[in-house]
């Protein structure tokens, strides 16, 4: 190593925060490749007494580096806490589970009796949980209570692994005399769709003493919420569920709604964006109206919910002494019904759990009645059923806004038609893919690609709406190709400026004037990282992007695995 990186390492390790039993290398952006890299990290570690908490988040640890850290923890039996999220950024994802490996085979040789577990945002993939396998069936995770395993990119195979892992970890330690008591698991945006969902739920169902379940953006259908549900009704100290971005429909909903009754202690129900429509609403309000007196949070927001559903949910929380906040936005109600949800609730004194800037993507009333959408519901499912038999399979694939609009274009009611104008005001990935296969073109052609700042945010609306699936994964990119082939094969477009006007508004450069950031950079992470393979995409500018993706930020925590497919992909260029 020369003197000049030993030199650094060494003033990014001085920033090392020491306390109450943890050791943070947090954030510091160390590359430890060898273990010569890793030489003061180890220092540190060994020389810190009754050790209980390392943090390594925010680093980037290779194989060898691993094996000599591991080689310190071996004598850390005290320890209890991994924070070990985002630690192999830049990394191939063949090497992450030797390192996992070897990191959980010096915690087992320990003897470290673990209660909690972060291993969030890294990348490995359905073999990366083999990289912990054998540490979650071992002794030093019968103590196990956290286990946050977010944005990880499992897939199916990777839920399935991690579910007889943690069977496996629950009968042993059961033989012990201490069955495990896992109280929080979290697994957001890991693809685990039905498959993994359902045999991950079958661990639930057997562990018993959740808390709190944090799986949103997974693909789940109805057949994986309605394995959940079942194993939720077994797990009585549940506090949270939080299965956002998922695709409930009538039939989950109404699973998870028994559920609901049978559980006492939840705080917090978070299921926006999860299609649960009208019949779906109406159920968990039920739910809600006959117990849940601890409710703090009802989020039922982007769930297709009517007129009449929507003031029976806000019924039904009358005396609902605890809840801080109802979300119903971005439903289907209008002016007037979001007035009367507002009467509602000043009646039960509580208009201020709502709030009208609550409703501010309220998709306004539709026209058809009551009974038309039972029929149209009725209509999809047995639709759906049909693809299931067709395809011979157990499970069915997510409810794409593909889908919602071949199902709406089958009714008497047609949708409202979408512009141009319409969709860059109210960006949403139904309103992109109902512009039509010309969106590219249109979008290409009204945006005035000599201007910078109209270019940048034009692109920013339509990374927005990024999704992981066919449909609308596609429309993104060929409206990004289209836009951005135009605008850099200008003669007057200032690519140096665009590129600093992007890393503004993504929260990344700082400006002297007051601009408003995205509030989240995963769809313009994924979308740049299709940009920059492309041939229109001035080379150029790829160190500058690397150099701001690659530093400590807070805006990028949350999306770890974006963030490493990009850098991953500027690197190869």
């Amino acid at each position: 190593m020369a003197s000049e990186d030993i030199t650094k390492l060494a003033e990014s390790l001085a920033k090392t925060k020491v306390g109450g039993g943890q050791l943070s290398f947090k954030g510091q952006s160390l590359k430890l490749n060898t273990a010569e890299d890793a030489e003061e990290v180890i220092k540190q570690i060994e020389e810190f007494d009754g050790l209980e908490a390392l943090r390594l988040e925010g680093n980037t640890v290779g194989v060898e580096a691993a094996k000599v850290i591991a080689k310190a923890l071996e004598k850390k039996s005290e320890l209890k806490r991994c924070h070990w999220s985002d630690m192999f950024t830049g990394r191939l994802r063949s090497e992450i589970p030797p390192a996992l490996i070897s990191l959980g085979d010096a915690l087992i040789a320990a003897g470290a009796q673990l209660v909690e577990l972060d291993l969030s945002d890294n990348a490995f993939g359905p073999d990366g949980v083999r990289g912990f396998e054998a540490l979650l069936k071992s002794p030093a995770c019968y103590t196990l209570q956290e286990l946050k395993l977010n944005n990880c990119g499992m897939g199916i195979g990777g839920g399935k692994i991690l579910a007889a892992a943690l069977k496996e970890c629950h009968r042993k330690s059961s033989a012990q005399g201490k069955p495990l008591a896992l109280k929080i698991f979290v697994a957001g945006r890991n693809r685990l769709e039905n498959d993994g969902t359902t045999a991950l739920a079958e661990a639930f169902g057997i562990i018993g003493t959740l808390e709190e379940v944090h799986m949103p953006q997974n693909g789940i259908n109805h057949p994986g919420i309605t394995a959940l549900a079942q194993a939720f009704a077994v797990n009585p100290l549940l506090k949270v569920i939080n299965l956002n971005d998922n695709t409930f429909t009538e039939k989950g909903a109404v699973a998870m709604a028994e559920t609901l009754k049978a559980l006492r202690q939840i705080e917090v129900i978070n299921f926006g964006d999860c299609l649960v429509r009208s019949k779906g609403a109406v159920a968990i309000a039920d739910a809600v109206k006959e117990g849940l007196h601890k409710l703090k949070e009802l989020n039922l927001s982007f769930c297709e919910i009517k007129r009449d559903a929507a003031l029976t949910v806000a019924e039904a929380i009358e005396d609902k002494t605890e809840l801080e906040k109802l979300d119903l936005n971005g439903n289907c109600l209008g002016e007037e019904v979001c007035e009367q949800l507002h009467e509602i609730l000043e009646g039960f004194n509580m208009a201020s759990v709502l709030g009208y800037s609550n409703l501010s993507d309220d998709e306004g009333e539709e026209d058809d009645d009551e009974e038309e959408e039972d029929e149209d519901e009725e209509e999809e499912e047995e639709e759906e059923q049909q693809q299931l038999k067709e395809r011979g399979a157990e499970e069915e694939e997510s409810l794409t806004p593909k889908k919602i609009i071949d199902s709406q274009a089958s009714t008497p009611v047609p949708s409202p038609p979408v512009d141009v104008a319409t969709f860059l005001a109210f960006p949403s990935p139904e309103k992109l893919l109902r512009l039509g296969p010309k969106c590219s073109v249109l979008i290409a052609q009204q945006t005035d690609t000599s201007d910078v700042e109209k270019v940048v945010a034009t692109l920013l609306r339509i990374s927005s709406v990024f999704k992981d699936e066919a449909p609308v994964k596609t429309a993104v990119h060929e409206t990004t190709d289209a836009l951005m082939k135009k605008a850099f094969s200008s003669a007057t477009f200032n690519s140096d400026a665009f590129i600093s006007n992007l890393l503004v508004h993504m929260g990344l450069l700082k400006s002297e004037e007051k601009i408003k950031t995205v509030p989240s950079l995963y769809g313009i992470l994924m979308t740049l990282n299709h940009m920059v393979q492309q041939d229109y995409f001035p080379k150029s500018l790829a160190p500058v992007l690397s150099a701001f993706v690659t530093k400590p930020n807070r805006a990028l925590d949350s999306c770890s695995f974006a963030r490493h497919m990009l850098l991953q992909t500027l690197h190869q260029l």
